[in-house]
């Protein structure tokens, strides 16, 4: 097993009757996921790739037991009590969803905090053990198993460099889209002590942008002599002007908090090479 799921993890999807829920689990399931259930209110007896879909998450678990996790494909301005929902029967989330409100994602960490549950995302492409299961949007052909951990807060910059390691035959052990949001759940440094457990993972690739602060952080965890595993970073963004966004509301520079430069200059104290360009992480890990 991964670092969060395996081969015998089960989840289900909720919003799975809508478009990109259908899509998606049609290709989890392909994946080798074991979706085991789908909940959407008001359409209990129906059936998406023959899973069945119950109008409740309490419905589903009474039919369906030992599930762990639930990725949520459901509309922003219904996410909130979605998440809610599933943490209060006893689900990690994944939360593929875009556009949640800010205090609204506040509320679904402070019950998940409360309850100790783990929340990916929102706003992530979720999470990937290579070759046993996946949850989320990540493409199950670029994956390949490994021993490189992956996190990062940019889905297509993932995608980019997984697909280098795939190709390098490094591989990966479990990748892990944080998600773009000002506010998420998992971060860097909790990825980190995940990784550090895991006797699979023999290194990690972190892949950061600019905007808020989260990889200074992880830059002042691993400076504490925490993580022993090496750790190659990139920064995306290091050419965006002040005030720019990339593309979702976490990714925005306000003077010198967030910006490249205090990321990179973070890294390098803490001992962590940063890659110029996407292809060099793999050169730096190999």
């Amino acid at each position: 097993m991964s670092v969060l799921l395996g081969k015998k993890t089960k989840a289900i999807i909720q919003g799975i009757t809508g478009e990109q829920g259908s899509f998606h689990a049609g290709l989890m399931l392909k994946y080798g996921t074991q979706i085991v259930a789908g909940v959407v209110p008001k359409r209990a007896k129906k059936t998406v790739h023959g899973v069945p879909v119950y109008s409740t998450v309490k419905a589903a678990l009474k039919e369906r037991p030992g599930v762990e996790w639930s990725v949520l494909f459901v509309p922003a301005r219904f996410a909130k009590n979605a998440a809610i929902e599933a943490l209060e029967n006893g689900l990690n989330l994944v939360i593929v969803t875009e556009g949640m409100p800010v205090h609204d994602s506040i509320q679904v960490m402070q019950v998940a905090k409360k309850l100790g549950r783990t929340v990916v995302g929102p706003n992530c492409p979720g999470v990937a053990a290579a070759g046993e299961s996946k949850l989320g949007i990540i493409p199950g052909s670029i994956l390949a198993k490994g021993s490189v951990g992956v996190v990062s807060r940019s889905g297509t910059l993932t995608y980019e460099i997984v697909q280098g390691l795939s190709r390098a035959g490094l591989g990966e052990s479990t990748v892990i889209g944080v998600g773009g949001d000002p506010v998420i759940g998992l971060d860097f440094v909790e990825a980190l002590k995940l990784f550090e457990k895991d006797p699979q993972t023999r290194s990690v690739a972190l892949i950061g942008e600019i905007g808020v602060d989260l990889e200074e952080r992880a830059a002042s965890f691993i400076k504490t002599g925490a993580v022993k595993k090496k750790v190659v970073a990139y920064i995306a963004g290091r050419t965006a002007p002040e005030g720019k966004r990339m593309g979702h509301a976490g990714a925005i520079v306000s003077g010198n908090a967030g910006t490249a430069e205090s990321k990179v200059k973070a890294f390098t104290e803490a001992g962590v090479r940063v890659a110029l360009l996407p292809s060099q992480v793999v050169e730096l890990l190999s």
